[in-house]
């Protein structure tokens, strides 16, 4: 009897490692990992939220104050907040189906539901959102440390203001030494939780950061120098009523995370804390991402740029200005430094699982995993250099992939509904979401282009 439940189980692990295999291509826990995994006795909570929290965090920070000028300051915020229990409700739909499906990744998930195609849409569009957002973290590196002069104005960088300008602290010289310093060596770690300190580090920056400017603000205000900031936006005519569209895409991508999902599920040492997990998080970034909004166009009204950072190269009119400004500047700079490998890790596994499908695993093959890295941080380094606005960068990553991660995917699953389990009210919410998606990007692309071709027109007129 005993022999005969060992049997059975054996049969059975076998059964269920192959089910793993088959749905889930994309898993960064491989078979020939598990017995070093099962030393490493899974992740904690807190490891869990700051990596998650870190991907959030990363992606559309310092654009946000830009769109409470767009919008104002109490729809802006109001839809930072509605934002976030969206993305909360899509990653619950994530979450649930590949419970139901035995899937442990986005694509497995996908692949469940829709097939070989469906998985391979879903690794194209983690690499399109991904490689975009990556390379707007490697703008937003150079602008503070070597300037910016997209917006017609110089924006003197941080290396620029204590040094002067020369060769060596030029955008594509200091892009080249912190990717070669910083990049390449967090990207070549194998394992997430690998990357919980520098997430915590991140985070912590990105706070230092935030109570910095808080400070900044009070000591304006109390000396008068803060005006009455808009509460609602400002519409004359029709044009800037379909303007408002065009910042949907910019709070999409502010909240984007649903790559890394899985892979911090399972590596936690407990799977069923992941929804606690992605609540806090998103919580936690919520704050983050209204008091950003809140402050930083409280201190700069109309006159905030796309990337806010770019403002903090003046006179604030306080005691200190240059020292605070320097500090923020360098502050946020690290902490995308240290935001890029969490990123980067997902994009390596799915461009991995699209080229390579039926090769050995990726962690396994260090020729085949040094090449990838090397290739995708080329590209994007080349990007960085090439894109000059953070403004286009975003549009275009939330305005195709991302919406498509964050809502029209988890929204399909709900709709296939290929184990029975969704509610009429989940069905309703997944409608909801596809036209939320849907429209709103429309829109954005329309303006977009619109006001491509006013620019175009302008000099000749």
């Amino acid at each position: 009897m005993t022999l005969g439940n060992l049997l059975h189980k054996e049969k059975k692990s076998s059964k269920d490692k192959q089910v793993v295999d088959e749905k889930s291509p994309l898993l960064p826990v491989l078979k020939d990992e598990e017995k070093g995994f099962d030393e490493f006795n899974g992740a904690s909570i807190a490891g869990a939220v700051f990596n998650l929290s870190t991907t959030i965090v990363g992606a559309g920070i310092m654009a946000l104050p830009a769109t409470m000028k767009v919008l104002g300051l109490g729809l802006g915020i109001g839809m930072i907040i509605f934002m976030a229990f969206l993305t909360e409700a899509s990653i619950e739909m994530i979450l649930r189906f590949s419970r139901a499906g035995k899937s442990v990744s986005y694509g497995g998930v996908m692949g469940n539901a829709f097939g070989k195609y469906g998985k391979i849409l879903l690794q194209v569009c983690v690499m399109i959102n991904n490689i975009g957002v990556l390379i707007v973290y490697m703008i937003i590196i150079g602008d503070v440390l070597s300037g910016t002069s997209s917006s017609g104005v110089h924006h003197a960088g941080v290396l620029e203001g204590w040094f002067g300008a020369h060769w060596w602290n030029g955008r594509t010289f200091v892009l080249l030494i912190t990717t070669l310093g910083v990049f390449a060596p967090l990207a070549s770690l194998k394992r997430i939780d690998s990357l919980r300190y520098t997430s915590a580090l991140s985070v912590a920056l990105a706070v230092v950061f935030l109570v910095i400017m808080m400070g900044i603000f009070f000591i304006k205000l109390v000396s008068g120098g803060i005006m009455m900031p808009r509460l609602l936006p400002d519409l004359t005519d029709m044009a800037s009523f379909w303007n408002l569209f065009t910042v949907v895409p910019v709070l999409v991508t502010a909240f984007i995370c649903h790559y890394n999902v899985h892979s911090i599920d399972n590596e936690l040492e407990d799977s069923t804390q992941i929804r606690r997990v992605v609540q806090t998080s998103l919580a936690l970034c919520s704050v983050v991402y209204v008091m950003t909004s809140l402050f930083g166009f409280l201190l700069f009204g109309d006159g905030t740029l796309d990337d806010v950072l770019a403002n903090f190269d003046t006179d604030l009119g306080i005691p200190y200005s240059y020292l605070l400004n320097d500090a923020i500047r360098v502050s946020y700079a690290a902490h995308l430094m240290l935001v890029f490998p969490i990123v980067f890790f997902p994009l390596r596994i799915n461009l991995d699982g699209l080229l390579f499908p039926h090769s050995q695993r990726l962690s396994s093959d260090n020729t085949r995993f040094a090449l990838i890295t090397i290739a995708l941080i080329a590209v994007i380094f080349l990007g960085a250099n090439f894109i000059p606005s953070i403004w286009d960068a975003f549009q275009f990553t939330g305005a195709t992939a991302a919406v498509c991660l964050e809502f029209i995917f988890p929204a399909s699953l709900t709709l296939k509904d290929r184990h029975g389990i969704a509610t009429k009210k989940d069905k309703i919410l997944a409608v909801f979401m596809i036209v939320l998606a849907v429209f709103s990007n429309l829109v954005a692309i329309y303006s977009d282009a619109y006001a491509l071709f006013k620019k175009n027109q302008s000099p000749t007129e």
